[in-house]
């Protein structure tokens, strides 16, 4: 494949202010779609029907989001990351229209995927973008930036995803991503310039077509409860990994994964996503079925966990020249596996109850989160920093994927369905397999040696 040209000087301050802001804005829009999308879906559900089908338009965008993010990342190494970045968010609009104007959940489940595909390319293409034009110490300060963004997102949007929904209708959760999408493309095609050094390779697709049939079998197995098609799913998933071990450009940093930081960071994302999405898949129906709220009850039962991450991300940004990565992360998953051993005994508690331990959740992913991915992107060497940074977020995702998958088939169709005592028995469920997971991190981030220095230098431990 014919490499890009050679890539542009480097950013002067304003130019990078306004590519930044373009970038910026590009995140606005993916977390205010997520964040607006999730309160609406129990009325999406009751008008095209399908309560046995609830997760998939879940499942299915987070699905093609993650197995697309390494692409994209692996891609704009090869490409450039700016033409890669523009095209991701066109699909991204697209796929947003045509959610909009659904008339069945064959249709919705296949716009999802759309939608999917293009917000691979948005977040893991701006943290790489960031990564090459910002030194550690500034990056960890625009990254905090970006998740602030992200939490404006997270406080406006179930809020506005369930006045919309109770006000005109679930289409318009769709349709109001638009005119930022539009915004942000054009900043970005003004004032975005080419910041990597793109580099020849053979793009994996092979890889990619192999971990997009197996996940999608497998999550699409769980949720129809076809146990063959899930075996049929991990044995493709398999084959994939088996067929990323030897390829040239593999699809996932396999390289890298073979040192202990990277490894770490990689199954904490899996673990904590799997935690978190699975059950914020949910949280909405809770807020529905159990309490009888109605769409923006719905909303705001989301926007105190969305916060907590953004603030907690906030703050960990400023304590990185004096907290140890390691302890961060830590920290993270500790507070993450209190939260919810507590979510397991307050099924039954009233709305604020629930607002507010999930309030203290997002604190956890937003230590735990960050931390891993500032120190697997301080370890990566520079040609692998798109893929590396894309291989965390497609673990943190693919985790998400499966774990929104495996909680529906914990809380059932038929407590989906009945709402009140039953929905609440099946949370619980949910929370138990969330604890089990976020356990499960908290070991493996006690194996973290990784610190970082006054002068904002990484010092990563990271062999074995």
């Amino acid at each position: 494949m014919t490499a890009a040209p050679p890539s542009a000087p480097k950013l002067g301050p304003d130019a990078r202010r306004l590519a930044t802001t373009g970038l910026v804005l590009g995140v606005f829009l993916a977390a205010l779609e997520a964040s607006v999308v999730a309160s609406a879906m129990p009325s999406v559900i009751a008008d095209l029907g399908g309560e046995r089908w609830y997760a998939l338009p879940f499942a299915v965008f987070l699905l093609t989001s993650t197995v697309s993010s390494p692409l994209w990342g692996r891609a704009s190494d090869v490409l450039g990351r700016r033409r890669l970045y523009l095209a991701g968010v066109i699909v991204f609009l697209v796929g947003s229209a045509l959610c909009g104007m659904a008339t069945s959940m064959g249709w919705l489940i296949a716009a999802r995927a759309l939608q999917g595909l293009g917000a691979g390319a948005v977040l893991p293409l701006t943290l790489t973008i960031i990564g090459e034009t910002y030194a550690l110490a500034e990056r960890g300060r625009v990254q905090a930036f970006i998740s602030g963004v992200w939490g404006v997102s997270g406080l406006a949007g179930p809020l506005l995803g369930g006045w919309l929904t109770d006000t005109l209708s679930w289409r318009w959760t769709f349709f109001v991503s638009l005119p930022f999408g539009m915004l942000a493309l054009y900043i970005a095609w003004r004032h975005l310039k080419e910041t990597g050094t793109p580099q020849p390779a053979q793009l994996d697709w092979l890889g990619a077509g192999l971990f997009t049939l197996g996940s999608g079998l497998t999550v699409w197995g769980l949720e129809s409860r076809l146990w063959v098609m899930v075996g049929a799913g991990l044995l493709i998933l398999v084959a994939a990994i088996l067929l990323e071990r030897r390829h040239p450009a593999p699809l996932l940093p396999m390289r890298a994964l073979k040192e202990r930081l990277p490894r770490i960071a990689f199954a904490g994302n899996f673990l904590g996503g799997a935690a978190y999405f699975g059950v914020i898949a949910y949280l909405p129906l809770y807020a529905q079925g159990v309490t009888g709220g109605g769409a923006t009850a719905a909303g705001a039962i989301l926007t105190p966990m969305l916060v907590g991450w953004t603030l907690t991300a906030i703050l960990a940004a400023r304590l990185l020249n004096r907290i140890p990565l390691a302890r961060m992360t830590q920290t993270g998953f500790a507070v993450l596996v209190a939260m919810f051993a507590a979510l397991i005994f307050a099924v039954h508690a009233p709305l604020w109850v629930t607002s507010a331990l999930g309030f203290a959740v997002g604190m956890g992913m937003g230590f735990a989160m960050l931390s891993l991915l500032l120190a697997a992107q301080e370890g990566a060497q520079k040609g692998e920093l798109g893929a590396v940074t894309s291989g965390v977020l497609f673990a943190r995702q693919m985790g998400g994927a499966l774990g929104v998958a495996v909680m529906a088939l914990l809380i059932g169709p038929a407590a989906i369905a009945a709402g009140g005592f039953e929905l609440a028995e099946g949370l619980r469920r949910a929370y138990e397999l969330a604890l089990g997971l976020v356990l499960l991190g908290l070991i493996l981030s006690l194996m973290l040696r990784v610190r970082l220095s006054g002068s904002g230098q990484g010092t990563v431990g990271q062999k074995g």
